[in-house]
């Protein structure tokens, strides 16, 4: 045994959530102690870093320096998206390691020489053809966020994702059905699955998402299985269908929009058009009314006027849409948008997230009021405090009611009663 003990701090997307759990168990397994307080003292810090906005690149920055003045004495490995990108070649001094996005496995083999007295800082580049590498994670327990596809092909102008992770590739169906079994093995529930692009899936055999749902609806005691952002052009007819008709998989699409602008979508190399959207949107609320549909969207991207904003606005206004991730353009360097004209202000472009935001409040909702005294099936997870815990609905409305620990991790039909004004959410009825 080592004796030695190492912090994971996980900056980004639940796909770095799941890898980070996969680096977490192969450690252990050499030796390595996990310390779960991330404010703690350890012989290791592996930072898992994204690049997808300014705020987590400086966010990183500000922990490792952070981690130099409190642990001087301890060492420092940088892995991830953010690492995997020449704007973070101004680190090298100040970590001991750094690793890229596709090669962050390589810390199993690293990290033992980290302590030799010989030892030299060193950066490992990423291959340019680096192959897929299997994670989930089960320390929810009750959810795991379970890795099927990684890179991405798509270059939107705004993005540096394509640059950190590479080119799209997926894991194979029988590896993904492998690693769902033994995840239901140790007692969870919920399926998430991930990807940077998962609706990209697809196999040297020319398999795709949908061959791969077929199979997963196959596992025996899978309960429940929800497909994270998938991309409009991707979401199929039979996808849709698929979902509507099942038992396990989940009424829940997160759908990324960007902008209501097909002017702006083609700036941005997006590919769909706003129609399309709507067709999707609607495909989804005629088959499952009852479904939640979430969108992303970028507000302030250079030469979004005031009157664009507006078209974006009342586009996503005129859609059931249930709730919205709203993000201001973030200057990424090295992508096309960044040289782009006619840049927005900080002040603009946080101004219109503002309005954004609170037209999702508005959608949340209208969403929870059309299931009020409605039973759902909830999926109880966590306790809030003393008093409560909560859970959420097949839907993804998130209910609480109060805490009985043996409710932990089972699946309860719950009546939601109404909407908690303090809290946000929905407060519920265990029926059962």
């Amino acid at each position: 045994m080592h004796n030695k003990t190492f912090i994971i701090k996980t900056f980004g997307c639940k796909l770095n959530f799941s890898e980070s759990a996969a680096m977490e168990r192969l450690l252990s397994e050499r030796g390595y102690c996990s310390v779960k307080k991330t404010a703690a003292q350890a012989d290791v810090y592996i930072i898992n870093s994204c690049a997808v906005t300014e705020i987590t690149e400086k966010k990183c920055k500000q922990l490792i320096h952070s981690i130099k003045k409190h642990y001087p004495n301890a060492k420092i490995v940088l892995v991830g998206c953010f690492s995997a990108l020449e704007n973070a070649s101004s680190l090298a001094s100040q970590v001991d390691l750094m690793l890229g996005s596709g090669n962050k496995m390589q810390i199993i083999n690293e990290i033992d020489i980290l302590f030799a007295e010989d030892y030299n800082p060193k950066i490992i580049q990423d291959g340019q053809e680096e192959p897929f590498f299997s994670s989930y994670s089960i320390n929810e327990r009750t959810r795991s966020f379970l890795k099927i596809q990684d890179g991405c092909d798509y270059f939107c102008t705004y993005c540096t994702v394509p640059y950190a992770r590479g080119k799209s590739r997926s894991d194979s169906i029988e590896n993904v059905v492998k690693h769902a079994k033994e995840i239901v093995a140790n007692g969870v529930k919920e399926i998430v699955l991930s990807g940077v692009n998962t609706g990209d899936f697809k196999t040297e055999k020319g398999e795709n998402l949908f061959d791969l749902l077929l199979e997963l609806e196959k596992i025996a005691d899978l309960q429940r299985l929800r497909i994270s952002s998938i991309e409009p052009n991707l979401l199929t007819d039979n996808i849709i269908n698929l979902v509507s008709s099942s038992k396990k998989l989940l009424p829940h699409f997160h759908i990324p929009l960007q902008s209501g602008s097909n002017a702006i979508l083609s700036k941005m190399k997006r590919r769909y058009s706003c129609g399309l959207f709507v067709d999707k949107v609607r495909q989804i609320k005629e088959k499952m009314p009852y479904a939640c549909v979430a969108a992303d969207v970028i507000v302030g991207f250079p030469g979004e006027t005031d009157a664009l904003f507006e078209k974006t606005y009342q586009f996503i206004n005129s859609l059931p849409l249930s709730m919205l991730h709203v993000f201001p353009y973030s200057k990424r360097p090295n992508t096309i948008a960044a040289n782009m004209p006619d840049h927005l202000t900080n002040a603009c472009k946080n101004a219109r997230s503002a309005s954004l935001i609170q037209l999702s409040d508005m959608k949340k909702e209208i969403f929870y009021n059309e299931n009020i005294r409605k039973t759902r099936k909830v999926l109880i997870e966590s306790k809030i405090n003393e008093n409560y815990m909560s859970g959420f609905t097949e839907n993804y409305i998130r209910v609480r009611f109060p805490y009985n620990s043996l409710y932990i991790n089972q699946i309860k039909t719950v009546k939601i009663l109404k909407i908690d004004e303090n809290s946000g959410e929905c407060n519920g009825k265990i029926m059962e």
